[in-house]
């Protein structure tokens, strides 16, 4: 009897079928269209036989994982970030790691400018109010917001999510201050009309702070009580990078107090479960991990990680590789 030669590879989360087509042109596919979310003990024996990944930041895929897993070739994760795989355990054990860099950029910072404008002008708290049949008609001080344009806007983060923030504010006439782990060249400041600050300036400047950094354990918490309580009372925060950037504790104390203005959020600490607190403030804006959720990106995003997939396990060398060696 003939057997199949080709290798087997696992798809964590449901995909777009012409992407599940493309890779079963290369691979026996198993890929979970039911959409069902993997536990670490579901994981595990799914990836016991297979030489590849296509995966989400929902599947963690850690050293007890990799030890069950012999075939294991290379994990192409649906994102930038990849704060849900332990690259330094796949590297050790010559598993190559990818991400999707550089296509989720602009439709991201579109999401930051929507939670930026909604969280400014209380457009969701609005509504509710609206459609609870509250309305009773024109008052002059009635939902009164903050203007964007004009405003001094900080941005955490300058790669390319932060510059194309950055270049939208020019179309509001903003101030643009950004804190960088590296300054940026002079040309590149030049070209975003942006001026480097150190953190703790920025947040005590900016009117709008607007967070666009990975999660790991350098940045978990780097928003926390202390950096908060350097907020201007009127200033609003944005967060649109991960959950556990921000102290989500802190967060909640600090908008019940209302020392800062409000919050535009699409990320949160141990999501999809969210802080009750949250959802008891009128001054936050919340969605649920949207920031790259427009179909076309989303399918570039799905393509890249299988084109990855493909590079990986044919010529060795996927071109969004992160651990190379």
């Amino acid at each position: 009897m003939a057997t199949n030669s080709k290798p087997r590879v696992l798809v964590t989360r449901e995909v777009f079928t012409d992407v599940i087509d493309y890779l079963s042109q290369h691979f026996d596919v198993t890929s979970n269209q039911s959409d069902n979310l993997f536990t670490p003990a579901t994981l595990t024996p799914a990836l016991a036989d297979k030489t590849g990944a296509v995966i989400a930041i929902t599947d963690r895929i850690d050293a007890d994982v990799l030890a069950k897993s012999p075939h294991l070739k290379a994990v192409c994760n649906i994102a930038v970030g990849y704060n849900n795989i332990d690259v330094p355990a796949c590297s050790a054990r010559k598993v190559m790691v990818t991400n999707t860099p550089g296509v989720l950029d602009e439709t991201t910072a579109d999401l930051t400018w929507s939670l930026i404008l909604a969280t400014a002008r209380r457009v969701t708290e609005a509504e509710a109010w609206l459609r609870r049949g509250e309305w009773d008609g024109w008052k002059l001080k009635q939902f009164l917001g903050v203007d964007v344009h004009g405003a001094t806007l900080g941005i955490i983060g300058m790669g390319r999510i932060g510059q194309a923030v950055a270049r939208r504010a020019r179309g509001f006439d903003m101030n643009i201050l950004y804190y960088n782990r590296r300054r940026l060249d002079e040309n590149t400041e030049r070209k975003y009309a942006a001026t480097y600050a150190p953190m703790d300036e920025l947040l005590a400047r900016a009117d709008i702070v607007t967070l666009h950094i990975p999660y790991s354990p350098e940045t978990h918490h780097l928003i926390g009580e202390a950096q908060l309580a350097r907020m201007k009372p009127t200033a609003l925060l944005i967060n649109v990078a991960r959950g556990g950037v921000v102290d989500d504790v802190a967060l909640i104390k600090t908008l019940e107090a209302n020392r800062i203005a409000g919050a535009g959020l699409d990320v949160f600490e141990g999501e999809p479960k969210l802080n009750a607190g949250f959802l008891k403030l009128k001054n936050v804006v919340l969605t649920p991990h949207i920031g790259s959720s427009s179909e076309a990106t989303r399918r570039k995003m799905v393509l890249t990680a299988a084109q990855n997939l493909v590079a990986a396990l044919t010529i060795g060398r996927p071109p969004n590789w992160v651990n190379p060696w």
